[in-house]
């Protein structure tokens, strides 16, 4: 894969955020930042780290600095830091299924397969990532579960209290405890009713049409090959891309 690397205009605002983060060590501005690059390669490539160009320095360095980055939370900042503006008229709750690699397996050590977000679905070893996208379908947070979870009862911790105007999901969310409590925190539910319910319920179905934009950014988000496929033990690692993926997206 050709060299990846950030632009200019990108790693100024990525380093202002690195400066003011307490659990961070710039040091060196060149080698940061070389730091950073390695690490979008192998977002973008899906590689091996072992298989890191030297170009980005030692592997096995670049590694355990991402892995102290994930472990403070870092990655989860930054996408705080560039969300800083979200259009919070209404927020889009929706999940996609990545097929897990067998190296994948055996974190025993770190709870087992089920306390690191996997598990077995119809298609296989696989992680559930459950999203939350703004009214322009841009990142605002994540939750992993094993693939065979569902998705309702996820809603009401990836909803937080960041609740727009109105909430926008498919009939996967639609359960009375969820929608009781979107109605709670002052916002309408656009939520289809599951098609087995005795009492159908409206819902605003030209509203419903911009979940297409959560439907975007999962595309956007599986362009980086090293979440299309997860290839980490821990969930820690495997969100640490999403994060840094998500936050490379508000700097577009």
């Amino acid at each position: 894969m050709t060299t990846v690397t950030l632009s200019d205009e990108q790693w100024t605002k990525i380093l202002g955020f690195l400066r003011a983060c307490p659990h961070v060590y710039v040091g060196q501005e060149s080698e940061c930042r070389r730091f950073v690059e390695g690490v979008l390669w192998v977002l973008r490539s899906g590689a091996q780290w072992r298989l890191l160009p030297e170009r980005y320095g030692r592997w096995n360095s670049v590694y355990k600095r991402f892995a102290r980055w994930c472990e403070h939370g870092v990655w989860q900042q930054m996408i705080r830091h560039f969300a800083d503006d979200p259009d919070m008229e209404s927020v889009m709750l929706d999940s996609t299924v990545v097929r897990a690699h067998p190296c994948a397996a055996g974190a025993s050590k770190n709870g087992g397969q089920a306390a690191q977000a996997l598990g077995r679905s119809r298609g296989g070893f696989s992680t559930k990532i459950h999203l939350k996208v703004d009214a322009l379908g841009n990142p605002l947070d994540f939750r992993l579960t094993g693939g065979e979870r569902h998705d309702s009862p996820q809603g009401k911790d990836l909803l937080g209290e960041q609740v727009g105007q109105y909430v926008i999901a498919d009939r996967a969310y639609d359960s009375d405890d969820l929608l009781a409590h979107i109605i709670e925190q002052g916002a309408i539910p656009v939520i289809p009713p599951r098609r087995n319910r005795k009492q159908q319920r409206e819902y605003d179905t030209w509203l419903y049409r911009e979940r297409a934009l959560v439907e975007c950014f999962v595309n956007k988000l599986k362009q980086h090959r090293r979440i299309f496929s997860r290839f980490d033990k821990l969930d820690s690692r495997f969100l640490g891309f999403l994060y840094f993926a998500s936050a490379l997206i508000w700097l577009r």
